[in-house]
């Protein structure tokens, strides 16, 4: 069997220039260097560092093979040597999804967002890496599901004999930490009465059904039951193969032209469009948004990173830019009412518990609440009569 190769994509918010928007180029030199070393020493084979609003991102390919402590390690120092940048430099949040400074040789549980995946190389291995800000991990079930399961978004599924088998897929219950293997075509139905609850239910993995080839993967770490607070939302980041066997890459693109609404924005705390940008513009400001997700495109030859190609950058998706836009003038205006605002559920880790404590023992029985007391400086004046 051929040598295996595995892709590592990992990232965290570890501060940023001005408020939640950007990684400062400092903090992303710290971490290149980093990962320079480690590739002079041989525990990867290649790496590209970028970002996604506030959240650095690490795309490295070793062959180590997946939760491997030494690319793991790697990972966490990057990630504090651009904290401690970071911190020298006074951004904002500094090292914010870093959750704990005991490091035990893996990131998953402590703060970063982890997506890997182990193939053995096609002559051709073209991949696509997507990032997001401002948003959870069941962001990218929608588009997921178009992918690998609609064929109209998906030709291939129709017309390519090697897709139209169809694909499986790894749900997971997040809050129960469970997980459910699931047949496209003949359980869409099922499958989508799962992840249409975003919020708990996540596409972790789709594999190709005829052969359990694995398709795609997406880091479903979230920060919020891992913390027990809000400390951020999880912005996560996904790996998908394409073409000879996979969907060809403008089937994987062509789910984000419509700007599908999301969880996460401001405070991680209400819902808003997903917008494909290009990575100069994955800098949200707007009421620290709208979400953004990039896709970046590479050939992966003998554990080499060729490229990238930046893929939404291209004229083509200035409608989904615009409708976002649109979406996001049209939901804003809902200020802090559902359904722009989070539903209860979603809302327990964010700053509201605090403010229900704080109200807490002025509840009362409806039955109980009394009538309110009319202040004299409040009553009307004049010739009229103030009326209960």
């Amino acid at each position: 069997m051929s040598e295996k190769t595995t892709i590592s994509v990992i990232k965290a918010d570890i501060g940023s220039l001005a408020g939640h928007h950007t990684v400062h180029p400092d903090c992303m030199a710290a971490a290149s260097r980093v990962l320079a070393e480690g590739k002079r020493e041989g525990v990867i084979e290649d790496f590209y560092v970028t970002h996604v609003g506030d959240d650095l991102v690490l795309i490295m390919t070793h062959r180590k093979g997946k939760d491997n402590k030494d690319v793991h390690t790697l990972a966490w120092n990057a990630f504090k040597e651009a904290t401690k940048v970071s911190k020298e430099l006074g951004l904002y949040a500094a090292g914010q999804d870093l959750l704990s400074d005991a490091f035990s040789g893996n990131v998953r549980g402590l703060g970063p967002a982890a997506a890997e995946m182990e193939i053995v190389e096609r002559p051709s291995e073209p991949i696509v890496i997507f990032a997001a800000d401002k948003t959870e991990p069941g962001a990218f079930n929608l588009p997921l599901f178009r992918i690998f399961a609609d064929p109209f978004n998906t030709a291939g599924l129709v017309i390519d004999p090697r897709l139209h088998i169809g694909f499986t897929f790894e749900v997971v219950d997040v809050f129960e930490d469970k997980g459910v293997h699931m047949n496209s075509p003949e359980e869409m139905y099922d499958i989508l009465a799962l992840i249409g609850t975003p919020s708990r239910y996540v596409i972790r993995r789709v594999f190709r059904k005829d052969d359990g080839r694995i398709a795609a993967v997406v880091a479903v770490e979230r920060l919020n039951l891992i913390a027990g607070k809000y400390v951020g939302k999880d912005d996560p980041v996904m790996i998908v193969r394409a073409q000879s066997g996979f969907p060809a890459v403008g089937e994987i693109l062509e789910p984000f032209a419509f700007p599908h609404m999301v969880a996460g924005w401001m405070r991680g705390s209400h819902f808003g469009p997903l917008m494909p940008v290009p990575v100069r513009d994955a800098r949200p400001t707007r009421f620290d948004g709208p979400p953004r997700v990039i896709a970046l495109g590479f050939q992966v030859k003998d554990a080499k990173l060729i490229g990238p190609s930046d893929l939404f950058d291209d004229p083509a998706f200035d409608k989904a830019r615009q409708v976002a836009n649109e979406v996001t003038d049209y939901i804003r205006r809902h200020g802090p009412f559902m359904p722009h605002r989070l539903d209860p559920s979603e809302m327990e880790y964010t700053t509201l518990p605090q403010v229900l404590e704080k109200l807490k023992d002025r509840f009362k029985p409806v039955k109980d609440l009394p009538e309110p007391k009319i202040k004299h400086s409040e009553m009307l004046s004049g010739t009229e009569e103030a009326h209960d």
